[in-house]
């Protein structure tokens, strides 16, 4: 009897088990958050897999109204694997503005998460009863050199249009990337609907200081109501009426990097530092890669801000391998994310362990205004020997001592006393001409060097870069260039490091660049004084130097 209760009570279990791996996992989400009250968005469930049952919108409509509903099936098959999926689209309007919950929606025993959306009051037009009108707006209004500012456009209409043109936003020293795709949805304001077009930009100013975002400029040609007979009133069409629609301006006061950070600026709303290894038991063996990937994510900066990762310090017993870096910008509605991935192979050339240096990458927190560091300990690899290399004694096996009436016979490796003479004599002669070729080789250096004359080498397409943007009077861009530019002569990485490891005029030149980037307000660059400066510079033979253990990736970024 005991055992048949054992039995029934394990089976209970294998059969609850089989239930919880068998769920179905639903996903949700919606078109865009915040939404406005009295606008339409759209929430979208998703199964990979068949759910347990039909959904139950009911506990939805507690504080939304539900105003059309529809699913789709779609099914693939790759690579001889099927793959199935359900989707079911609800458009819905909030009941109410404040901070709401979609609820969890039960597909019979499957369920949804539960999600956050946030409901906003609707802004009301400039115009009262205007058909088609623009609005614009700017967050943070205030914000930090370098960082990102969320730059939303949106288009009211309540007439149908059937062709139009729209400026892109101008602002002086900035970098401005459009933010996904446009997003179309319907509000009422003062019981009157309108259709809404949103876009959104993501504006990075590099300067600080008060600049204004010009009014967008809209040319919409739109059907009036209004018909006009033509050829005797059998052919009629809608007639259209041209307009022309301007945003206001936003002007931005930009701020400066806070005096208490120190190193080369990096601001951001988050920062995310992780590693990953080819074997996490961090080991290899002499002569074979070891492979560790860094990564570097930043949500609201670029790439271009994103520091090098490798550390290029050499280690004695270890080649190092950096691969081209992998850089990535992922444009979403709420904005633009900035990824850095870095390979490093790790061979060793002898048994032991290894200690790589830790990674430290200050920051400045946008949204916390606070300085804050992203960090990976220092790790520790390991190198194990080969089997089967050891070398033979040869030494102790020429030192045995023959057994009386053996004949003897010369160990492998070891020399006779005749033999012994005729490769040094070999020996001296081979390097008798290895000194004659070294001679002549040096000879032929020099005599090329006194026939060139003083002749200055060719301009890199680097330098060609710099001298473009100089004529051009670009302080931007000769900021980038000259950041390059350093960090492949010198190391450095700032452009204060930069200048101290320059001549007297150049880090003169260098300095009145860093200080007019960060002036608020900025001034007109004339950047022929810093060419002339580079051009005096005195060049190297080459701008990267032979550690021995490490390599030079191929391409630099």
């Amino acid at each position: 009897m005991r055992n048949c209760l054992l039995l029934c009570w394990l089976g209970l279990c294998l059969f609850w088990l089989s239930g919880i791996a068998g769920a179905a996992e639903i996903g949700v989400a919606v078109d865009r958050n915040p939404v406005g009250l009295n606008e339409s968005f759209q929430i979208t469930f998703t199964a990979a897999e068949q759910p347990d049952g039909s959904p139950d919108f009911e506990p939805l409509r507690q504080d939304f109204e539900i105003v059309n509903q529809q699913r789709s099936t779609s099914a693939s098959w790759v690579n001889g694997k099927s793959s199935r999926n359900e989707q079911w689209l609800l458009t819905a309007m909030a009941k109410r503005s404040g901070e709401l919950t979609i609820p969890a929606i039960a597909f019979g025993a499957d369920s949804s998460k539960p999600l956050a959306l946030t409901v906003t009051e609707t802004a009301q037009p400039t115009a009262k009863d205007d058909e088609l009108f623009l609005e614009v707006s700017a967050t943070p209004e205030q914000p930090y050199v370098q960082a990102q500012v969320i730059y939303t456009l949106k288009l009211f209409r309540r007439v149908q249009i059937t062709q139009a043109s729209l400026s892109e936003p101008e602002i002086k020293d900035a970098l401005v990337e459009k933010l996904g795709e446009d997003s179309t949805y319907t509000t009422q304001i003062k019981g009157v609907d309108y259709w809404v077009t949103e876009r959104k930009y993501a504006i990075f100013p590099q300067q600080s200081g008060l600049f204004t975002i010009a009014p967008l400029v809209l040319n919409a040609e739109y059907v009036s109501g209004r018909q006009q007979p033509r050829f005797n009133g059998f052919f009629n069409r809608p007639s259209t009426e041209t307009r022309r629609v301007v945003s206001k301006a936003v002007t931005l006061n930009v701020r400066a990097v806070p005096a208490e950070f120190k190193g080369a600026w990096l601001g951001a709303e988050s920062l995310e530092l992780s590693e990953s290894w080819s074997d996490a038991s961090r080991q290899a063996k002499v002569g074979e890669p070891l492979t560790r990937t860094l990564t570097l994510k930043a949500k609201g900066a670029t790439v271009g801000q994103l520091p090098e990762l490798f550390d290029k310090t050499p280690i004695d017993g270890i080649k190092t391998y950096p691969d081209q870096p992998l850089l990535n910008e992922d444009k979403q509605s709420d904005g633009l994310t900035a990824s850095r991935e870095e390979k490093i192979a790790f061979i060793p050339s002898k048994p032991g362990e290894y200690s790589l240096p830790a990674l430290h990458i200050r920051w400045f927190n946008t949204k916390t205004h606070k300085i804050e560091e992203a960090a990976l300990p220092a790790a520790k690899i390991k190198a194990l020997a080969v089997a089967g290399t050891a070398e033979p004694n040869v030494a102790a096996a020429a030192a045995k001592p023959a057994e009386p009436g053996a004949v003897a016979a010369t160990p492998i490796g070891v020399c006779s006393d005749r033999e012994t003479r005729v490769w040094q004599a070999v020996s001296a002669i081979l390097a008798l001409g290895w000194l004659l070729t070294v001679i002549g080789l040096v000879r032929r250096r020099n005599g090329g060097r006194t026939g060139a004359g003083n002749q200055a080498p060719g301009e890199s397409a680097l330098e060609k870069a710099l001298k473009r943007a100089c004529w051009e009077n670009n302080p931007q861009a000769a900021k980038q260039l000259l950041l390059q530019w350093g960090k492949t002569r010198y190391g450095s990485d700032s452009l204060a490091g930069l200048a101290n490891c320059c001549g007297e005029t150049l880090r003169s030149e260098i300095d009145s660049l860093n200080r007019l980037l960060y002036t608020p307000g900025g001034q007109d660059w004339q950047g022929r004084d810093l060419w002339a400066a580079f051009s005096a510079e005195p060049r190297q033979v080459s701008d990267v130097a032979d550690n021995g253990d490490g390599l030079e990736p191929l391409f630099k970024i």
